[in-house]
């Protein structure tokens, strides 16, 4: 392997920094940060995530309300669960743990969530907030991303970046977030995907190749442009193993690449928690 790694948890570890300083602020005005979970059913992946985020809650001083509602709850019933959180004066930040069982509409109970206090940045008004490039709460790997390559000093304005993945929460966000005019973005954006019989044209000359596709081992070597920066946003789960969208052996002609575990991930938690504590802030401003 040639390629300099770009490992996520230094990364991580400056946000959550940033993060512990900004709750012991809020702290002294009598405020501790709340950020709501809800869990429906009893998946296990999904619950490991969410002990997971709990923790890290509590590791940064914020509390941490849960509902954990059965496999077969209603829609309306998951609703009024989400507009109680909305309705709660110490719930700052929250957010529904997807995926949820095939009877219920993610998509209608995001609506139903408080934008303010959507953590995971998918709501639509958050959407459109970033689509004009208004202050808002951002989708957490798109926003984990970009402040990768800020921290790795990997320039990105005015170079051509290629997006090979169209989904709602990362390929289309995120070429939203580095078009816009930023030192740390301000790029030249290309979004592609495997509905495109070509694809392999654009990634090759990219200068920054972001996998989001969700196909493990799509981009192979051949597809990467020697030298460029190679980034794995892309995943899919066999049992607990990752199933990355990036071939290990593309680390042989990038320049620089994220590694097969540790990339992405820990900066797309550590964005959930800056999300939770702007929300914390805006709500008692």
């Amino acid at each position: 392997m040639s390629a300099r790694l770009l490992p996520g948890k230094p990364v991580a570890d400056a946000v959550l920094e940033d993060v512990t300083a900004r709750v012991a602020a809020l702290k002294t005005k009598g405020v501790t940060p709340a950020l709501a979970t809800i869990l429906v059913g009893d998946d296990d992946a999904s619950a490991g995530y969410i002990r997971i985020k709990q923790k890290q809650a509590g590791e940064l001083g914020f509390v941490s309300p849960h509902a954990h509602l059965p496999g077969d709850v209603t829609q309306a019933e998951l609703e009024r669960v989400i507009r109680g959180f909305n309705d709660d004066k110490d719930v700052h930040g929250l957010l529904v743990q997807y995926p949820i069982p095939k009877h219920l509409d993610y998509d209608r109970a995001l609506q139903v969530m408080d934008p303010d206090m959507d953590v995971d940045g998918l709501h639509p008004l958050n959407m459109g907030r970033l689509a004009l490039g208004l202050p808002g709460p951002l989708p957490c790997t798109p926003a984990g991303i970009e402040a990768l390559l800020a921290h790795y000093d990997i320039p990105v304005s005015g170079r051509e970046v290629v997006i090979l993945g169209r989904g709602a929460t990362l390929g289309r966000p995120l070429a939203m977030l580095l078009a816009q005019k930023r030192p740390t973005a301000n790029a030249a954006v290309t979004v592609v995907h495997t509905g495109v019989p070509d694809w392999a044209r654009y990634t090759q000359r990219a200068d920054i190749l972001i996998a989001a596709a969700g196909v493990p081992g799509i981009i192979q070597p051949e597809h990467v442009k020697p030298g460029a920066v190679v980034i794995g946003g892309g995943v899919r789960y066999e049992g607990r193993r990752i199933l990355p969208d990036v071939d290990e052996t593309c680390a042989d002609v990038a320049g620089a690449i994220t590694p097969r575990v540790g990339g992405v991930g820990p900066t797309t938690v550590a964005m959930l928690f800056r999300n939770a504590v702007a929300a914390a802030e805006r709500a008692t401003a």
